[in-house]
């Protein structure tokens, strides 16, 4: 198996195109199953696990080795929702569930440009988001029966998503 069953709570991988909705869904999610969130963007920023600053797509270059030994004890212990536009460097162990938050194209170009997003950055998310880039990585990188996207267009849908989740983790057992 994939994961580390000593676990006693199961970890969770939120991710998706910036935009579409990680951060609101994690913290929501976190209070109503009384999971820890660790949004891996403020993580890399206050414990500085990165090799610099990007110019062109204006955001830091994170060390995917340094975020891995950073959370590796926790992720052990389990409880855990991750929250990171990216899964691919992430080991398949550590999660029992990844999801792909998924927005309509509109209505993420309208958040993306209200954050201030323009030129490369934009453009790059927008087509990630097109071309279902994220859901793809996910299914390569973890078991196909952990994976699931989620519509993030309106608050109904985060509701709704933090709702399925929460009934997931209820009833997740860990395996002896």
């Amino acid at each position: 198996m994939a994961t580390d069953r000593k676990r006693q709570r199961p970890n969770i991988l939120i991710t998706g195109t910036p935009g579409t909705g990680k951060t609101t869904t994690s913290s929501a999610l976190a209070d109503t199953a009384q999971l820890r969130h660790v949004s891996i963007g403020d993580l890399v920023k206050e414990k500085s696990l990165h090799d610099g600053w990007d110019d062109e797509l204006q955001c830091y270059v994170i060390n995917e080795d340094l975020v891995c030994d950073e959370l590796e004890d926790l992720m052990e212990e389990g409880g855990i929702i991750v929250d990171y536009h990216g899964c691919d460097f992430f080991p398949e162990r550590w999660f029992d569930r990844v999801v792909v938050l998924q927005t309509e194209n509109s209505i993420l170009y309208d958040r993306l440009t209200k954050r201030g997003y323009e030129g490369a950055k934009l453009s790059n998310n927008i087509e990630c988001e097109i071309f279902q880039i994220l859901l793809e990585e996910a299914k390569e990188n973890y078991q196909e029966n952990i994976v699931v996207a989620l519509r993030s267009d309106t608050v109904e849908d985060v509701a709704r998503s933090v709702e399925t989740l929460a009934n997931w983790v209820k009833n997740w057992q860990p395996v002896s």
